[in-house]
């Protein structure tokens, strides 16, 4: 088990940018795949961005391509999110999440990661 911690949320104008972190526990990080999910109230779970063991591999959602960022430290066993140009759209609780490797190619469904993180809430204001 690898247990994940998020930080970095916050209230950010429209526009803005924001870092998020997920502080990981555990010798089977640097082995894991990790992800950003988010969920807005009263929608569903939804994938946002993924990230293989080795950092050489990722994969977004078509709305947050060219304006979200995901990357890893296996030496500080962290994982983050840059988010720039922020929307509205994009306030939500997001969540870190990892697991082992299933497949070989990128995973986007949320019961595809056995560890989650608690959550952080960003909003966007308009």
């Amino acid at each position: 088990q690898v247990q994940l911690v998020e930080s970095g949320g916050g209230l950010v104008q429209a526009g803005g940018s924001l870092r998020l972190s997920c502080a990981a526990s555990g010798r089977a990080f640097s082995s894991y795949h990790m992800a950003w999910f988010r969920q807005a109230p009263g929608k569903e779970r939804e994938f946002v961005a993924f990230i293989n063991w080795n950092g050489g591999t990722t994969r977004y959602t078509d709305s947050v391509k060219g304006r979200f960022t995901i990357a890893r430290d296996n030496a500080k066993n962290t994982v983050y999110l840059q988010m720039n140009s922020l929307k509205p759209e994009d306030a939500a609780v997001y969540y870190c999440a990892g697991g082992p490797p299933r497949t070989s190619v990128p995973v986007v469904i949320p019961g595809a990661y056995v560890d989650w993180g608690q959550g952080t809430q960003v909003t966007v204001s308009s």
